[in-house]
């Protein structure tokens, strides 16, 4: 067993706890819940699994995350930050029993592959796989960023190795519960443009790089290129570079209607309403 505390943030999680503790197949310490007051069966399912819960009003995801990482008495040297709907592989289980006591003391922080499937089926083009994402860090060094969307964290201080193995994000609910979370998505993504220039600025934040690691890489992106090209438009060409370029098209069926919702319908959704905050400034100022 590893000497290992797994944070998990939840709402309404009943279909996907379960299956996200037992991914660990028992290598983790301990296992602390952070609930935003789920009214279905997240709470008992996860004490009747041995999981600590507390649980905080919600405020947005980095302000619970941390609340978590204050609040919950972590004393294990390990700490590793899950959503309830994701799932590490047998294989990733087993390279972390190996890797993990082996570590030297610099190595603060453990980047982990991040698997999408999507209606069963495995998200492997369109540049979705891997995203690499800091995971697993020592605890006590590891922060998550105070931005209101695309939430990274950061070390603040060490450096990190890589696993090779992934983990897997595969939701159990609905396809309408999934456009409803993304329409949510779509107001704090409209927040995050408003906000995008203090973000820029923010000491705490991952700073804009283009030659830099892969969540540096993607804020670069899209503050500094997809954020200046024209509002409606950019859309479409983020599609067709999804789709057709990075080869979306060879995730099938699935696959179409990933890249085209997440792809396409999100961001337009997201300028829709973006031309509505925009016009709404407008009428105010006359």
């Amino acid at each position: 067993m590893l000497d290992l505390t797994v944070l998990i943030l939840t709402k309404n999680e009943e279909k996907n706890i379960e299956k996200c503790i037992r991914s660990f197949q028992g290598i983790a310490r301990r296992f602390v819940i952070v609930d935003s007051f789920s009214t279905d069966r997240t709470v008992e399912i996860a004490r009747s699994l041995g999981a600590d819960v507390y649980q905080n009003p919600w405020v947005d995801y980095a302000t619970q995350l941390n609340w978590g990482l204050d609040h919950t008495d972590i004393d294990t040297t390990w700490t590793m930050r899950m959503d309830a709907d994701e799932e590490l592989l047998p294989e990733l289980v087993r390279e972390m029993e190996q890797v993990i006591p082996t570590l030297e003391e610099d190595v603060k922080g453990i980047e982990l592959r991040r698997r999408v499937i999507f209606m069963g089926r495995w998200i492997r083009h369109g540049g979705v796989y891997p995203t690499i994402m800091l995971r697993i860090f020592r605890t006590g060094f590891c922060r998550c960023e105070q931005t209101i969307m695309d939430e990274h964290m950061y070390l603040t201080e060490g450096r990190t190795v890589r696993l090779k193995h992934d983990f897997i994000d595969k939701n159990t609910k609905s396809l309408e519960w999934w456009i409803g979370k993304h329409n949510w998505y779509s107001d704090r993504e409209v927040a995050d443009y408003l906000d995008k220039q203090r973000q820029l600025e923010s000491e705490d934040a991952i700073r804009p790089k283009l030659f830099g690691n892969q969540a540096e890489r993607k804020r670069w992106l899209k503050y500094l290129l997809y954020y200046r090209t024209p509002l409606m438009r950019r859309a479409h060409w983020y599609f067709i570079y999804r789709y057709l370029i990075r080869l979306g098209f060879l995730d099938g069926k699935e696959g179409l209607a990933f890249h085209f919702l997440q792809g396409y319908w999100y961001r337009f959704l997201v300028d829709a309403k973006i031309m509505e905050q925009q016009k709404k400034e407008k009428n105010d100022e006359k």
